[in-house]
């Protein structure tokens, strides 16, 4: 599509009529636990920073990880970024992302649970409402896992982690609560446009080459893993199209887009084959709040990288009158 046609680009997307009771009642059920907030102060290397190991309670109350980096000097209270990961990694190590914390904000990196064994240095989250001891890092694909129905549905499961860490977020010692941030790119992407579209914590998102926005379409046209995870499971179980498809829609992004109240910044790549640039521009503009985007006419699924960073970076100085 050119850029006129991306702009103008709205397609209709499947929207269940019980889509925003069923995460409501996910939710509820998720928040029925405590929260099991917990920081424990980690020796590092970084003598600028702070850092803590930090345990939620996720779904079904089930244990998530994640990293808080947080400068030893600065703004009292700090804002802060939390981010999710690409699709197979882990949280790795605290000192592999300082980006934010040299920036001056607080910085808290989700785990992704039962995932971090495809790339990275490894995750510590298992999946245990989806496997018990099974439920241990391991290599995708996730984008099948339970996709029979959505109460089964893995991304069920990690949406709502990724909600709860906003809930984590904003018990967080120090923390400014007027001024946090989701953040993530593919799979990271998509899940900060369901945590903003679940959440009113949030009032910025930085959207990169997002995950799982306009499913359908990216099921019939991209040419790599994981969209491509759903098409091979479809060639073989080939009566289970709509089956599938209903399950999706509940964790699309466009219909978490439509929600979301944040200001958010996008970002796509005019070649990327894995997150097609049509359905980063769905999501973008089904967008409820204020957004923008950034375009790289050259670049695949690596999307701007440093060129965006720098972005993102003014754009959130801007945003919150630093």
């Amino acid at each position: 599509m050119s850029i006129a046609d991306l702009e103008r680009y709205r397609p209709e997307v499947a929207v269940p009529g019980d889509f925003d009771a069923r995460w409501a009642a996910t939710l509820g059920e998720a928040r029925s636990h405590e929260l099991a907030l917990r920081l424990e102060t980690q020796l590092s290397p970084m003598t600028a920073f702070k850092v803590d190991d930090v345990t939620f309670a996720g779904f079904g109350g089930d244990p998530v990880k994640a990293w808080l980096v947080r400068p030893r000097q600065g703004e009292d209270p700090t804002p802060l970024v939390v981010e999710y990961n690409g699709y197979g990694g882990g949280r790795g190590f605290p000192h592999e992302r300082i980006l934010w914390p040299a920036v001056g904000y607080a910085y808290m990196f989700m785990d992704s649970r039962g995932q971090g064994s495809a790339w990275g240095s490894g995750g510590h989250t298992a999946d245990a409402s989806g496997g018990g001891d099974a439920g241990g890092p391991s290599i995708p694909g996730f984008m099948t896992r339970g996709i029979q129905s959505f109460n089964s549905y893995y991304f069920r499961r990690l949406i709502t982690d990724a909600v709860r860490a906003l809930d984590a977020a904003v018990s967080l010692p120090g923390i400014d609560r007027d001024r946090i941030a989701v953040a993530g790119a593919s799979q990271g992407g998509g899940l900060a446009i369901a945590a903003a579209g679940l959440s009113t914590v949030p009032t910025a998102a930085l959207v990169d080459v997002p995950f799982f926005c306009h499913i359908a379409r990216g099921v019939a046209i991209a040419e790599q893993d994981p969209y491509q995870e759903v098409a091979r499971y479809l060639s073989v179980h080939r009566d289970s199209t709509a089956t599938a498809m209903e399950t999706l829609s509940y964790v699309d992004g466009v219909n978490f887009a439509a929600r979301a109240t944040a200001t958010g910044l996008f970002s796509a790549g005019l070649r990327d084959d894995v997150c097609p640039p049509s359905t980063v521009f769905a999501a973008l503009n089904a967008w409820k709040g204020d957004s923008a985007i950034n375009v790289y006419d050259f670049n695949g699924h690596e999307g701007g990288q440093a060129f965006q960073e720098v972005r993102q970076a003014a754009f959130l100085s801007q945003l919150w009158g630093r």
